[in-house]
């Protein structure tokens, strides 16, 4: 038997009623929901699970909203294999998508839930603001050869500043930076063979240089919030390196708001260390679809399923497969 990840997705797994049937079935969960409305004063639950969507999704609320929906799941799962008499998993890794770090941060004991919601919520605001100071957008390219991502970047930069903000998995990359470079980074991008090049609908430039001043910002912030040493371990966005004590994660935090997440060195380096399953907790299964693609041979669970007791599929390691359960009748 090989050893586990936690995985947690980050924004772009939003969507109105996330995590509302878990917290409806488990206190636990409906507890870390309270605590997140709590932290922020606010109804940040009511959000989530009511929207309106155009409400949520917006990056101030989206962040916050996708923590809180995430630790209550961790919550109700830990719950439920209590309940059930099944062992609760030993991760060897935690690893978040972008904001997904604040996620793992609180799973492996390193964040409070308190502080993650109201950092994440400073987070996005400051984002907003990067954008407002130094606009630019983001693009998603698919496809291409990754033989030819540096000359795609070198061409590009050549237009402003450019980054590869997330190598999602093979085939799947996307790019941000100041509008001229993306709009260039399309024309290349279909020179160099990608079969599709989709210009995204933002105006934030997320893990990039044009991100320096929401980095700076969130920073002082954090240097004023508690951190103790994550157990398991992280592995960093940009490099995979295992991030083992306080200091680390801190610094991780400001890190990949300019740098990019490299996901696929991310599961490669789990795999490497033995990792054979990934549990995506969190609204969603984006992760597990791309952690498919990164590693086929690994077996991937999401445990986020409206559609089974609690609206949990319920990990069982022991025979080693997902265990759901229909809804019971009255």
């Amino acid at each position: 038997m090989g050893r586990i990840a936690f995985i947690f997705p980050g924004q772009g797994s939003q969507a109105v009623g996330m995590a509302a049937a878990v917290a409806a079935a488990s206190p636990v969960a409906a507890a870390v929901f309270a605590e997140a409305d709590r932290a922020l004063g606010e109804p940040l639950s009511r959000l989530a699970w009511e929207g309106p969507a155009d409400e949520l999704d917006r990056t101030e609320n989206a962040q916050p909203a996708l923590v809180a929906a995430s630790i209550a799941i961790l919550a109700a799962l830990r719950e439920r294999w209590a309940a059930e008499g099944l062992p609760e998993p030993e991760p060897a890794f935690a690893a978040g998508h972008s904001m997904g770090q604040y996620s793992a941060l609180v799973a492996a004991g390193s964040l409070d839930l308190a502080d993650a919601v109201r950092l994440v919520r400073e987070r996005g605001r400051r984002m907003q603001a990067s954008g407002g100071l130094r606009p630019g957008g983001m693009a998603a390219i698919l496809g291409l050869d990754e033989a030819r991502l540096p000359e795609l970047v070198e061409r590009a930069s050549a237009h402003g500043v450019f980054a590869v903000a997330n190598r999602n998995a093979p085939g799947q990359i996307v790019v941000s930076g100041e509008r001229p470079a993306i709009e260039a980074a399309r024309e290349i991008g279909r020179e160099l063979g990608a079969r599709r090049v989709v210009v995204l609908p933002v105006s934030v430039a997320a893990h990039s240089a044009l991100m320096a001043e929401a980095a700076d910002g969130m920073a002082h912030v954090l240097d004023r919030v508690p951190f103790a040493d994550p157990h398991p371990p992280l592995l960093a966005n940009a490099d995979a390196r295992p991030l083992a004590d306080a200091a680390a994660a801190r610094a991780e935090l400001v890190e990949h708001l300019t740098r990019g997440v490299d996901w696929v060195a991310v599961v490669q380096r789990m795999t490497d260390e033995g990792v054979d399953t990934f549990i995506e907790i969190g609204p969603g299964k984006v992760l597990a679809g791309l952690v498919k693609r990164i590693a086929p041979a690994a077996t991937v669970l999401a445990t986020d399923d409206p559609s089974a007791e609690g609206g949990l599929a319920l990990p069982d390691l022991r025979p080693r497969v997902l265990v759901t359960h229909p809804s019971r009748p009255d």
